[in-house]
């Protein structure tokens, strides 16, 4: 997180949904893994795009490249501006081991990308 960064949270719980960068005339919607959501805009429009992402995407899979340029599926665990936690996917097994990565914030969809079906 820059600096210049202004927490956008949602209107009824205060839940952090995002930032607004500011850039040239406008601000630049980033959601709370660091990407871009929005070309430069308008207050309003920053606002109300972090507003309808909201937080679901934080529960969908995602793909984890490997240090050996292999993909792993796995489900965010925890996210703040410090680092990102991400787990192997184990869809529920208790018996899975658990494995854990940790990747910098803001991620690239090189390190992390959302998974397509």
């Amino acid at each position: 997180m820059e600096a210049d960064w202004i927490e956008h949270r949602r209107s009824d719980d205060g839940e952090r949904l995002g930032w607004m960068k500011p850039a040239e005339d406008g601000f630049i919607a980033i959601d709370l893994l660091g990407r871009r959501r929005t070309h430069v805009v308008d207050w309003l429009i920053a606002e109300e795009t972090l507003d309808g992402i909201g937080l679901s995407y934080l529960a969908d899979p995602h793909e984890l490249r490997l240090h050996d340029g292999s993909w792993l599926r796995v489900r965010i665990a925890e996210v703040s501006p410090d680092a990102i936690r991400v787990k192997k996917d184990d869809w529920g097994d208790m018996r899975d081991t658990q494995l854990q990565y940790s990747i910098s914030f803001p991620i690239t969809d090189e390190q992390l990308r959302p998974l397509h079906r």
